[in-house]
């Protein structure tokens, strides 16, 4: 049985994972961790600093500034961690990275198998189509409480074509401000934002009288719920360093 603390258990994700690991006979909830201290079946925590049950690993769905004090408590317990939440800063990224040496840390933008196996064919898609004077566009549609724009997962889908293509592109977010032609080697995204829209991932690829379009669309949230749990299911039993779902689906 692996024994898991919620990050964020008083979230939309964090009860959602809470309904994923409750009917999963692999695995168990031990203790959550949220400032709101919410019901739940397990021992609930205000912070990392105040939480003493043991565990095998981490799952955090929670905001970006509750990330450093949740590695640091990830390191000095040497428990697993599955970083779920996106709009990380760079000193936070650096510490993830630093945690890493010490204890396993997986980071993903996105915890849907689908996205991940996205990010595979856009990089294939990017690499085959560029040359043929394909022009790429993502666009990503999210609900109206979403604070951060674009999504974590559209700048993994960009970073991840960015990459199988040399780091050729440069990204353009708003073109409002300017009033002139796109440019060849451009990466153009855009945000959405309205209702209850879980998740939606265009990525666009427009050649002259042609247009191929790869897409993601997550109708709830169990999707990256599901994938959380897979991954930490495996990362429950991995040496110190730094994964992504890539590994866990190898």
């Amino acid at each position: 049985m692996i024994n898991i603390i919620m990050h964020g258990c008083g979230g939309k994700m964090g009860r959602v994972v809470a309904e994923i690991v409750a009917n999963d006979d692999a695995c168990q909830i031990v203790a959550g961790i949220d400032p709101g201290i919410p019901q739940a079946d397990f021992p609930v925590f205000a912070s990392p600093a105040e939480c003493s049950v043991k565990a095998d690993v981490i799952i955090d769905f929670s905001t970006a500034t509750a990330v450093p004090a949740l590695l640091e408590f990830s390191k000095a317990k040497n428990i697993p961690i599955v970083v779920c939440t996106t709009a990380l800063n760079d000193e936070t990224m650096e510490l993830l990275e630093e945690t890493s040496k010490s204890v396993a840390v997986l980071k993903s933008a996105n915890m849907s198998i689908g996205v991940n196996l996205l990010l595979d064919l856009v990089q294939r898609a990017a690499q085959i189509l560029y040359d043929a004077n394909f022009d790429i566009e993502i666009v990503e549609k999210h609900h109206n409480q979403k604070i951060d724009a674009p999504s974590g997962t559209a700048m993994a889908l960009a970073d991840a074509m960015n990459e199988a293509m040399d780091q050729q592109f440069h990204y353009v977010y708003d073109r409002s401000q300017t009033s002139e032609k796109r440019e060849r080697k451009e990466i153009g995204m855009h945000a959405v934002r309205g209702g209850n829209i879980v998740g939606d991932h265009d990525v666009i690829f427009a050649g002259r009288d042609e247009v191929i379009e790869l897409t993601h669309r997550a109708t709830s949230r169990e999707v990256f719920a599901v994938g959380a749990v897979k991954a930490a299911k495996y990362l429950a039993s991995q040496k110190a360093g730094l994964y992504s779902m890539k590994d866990v689906l190898a």
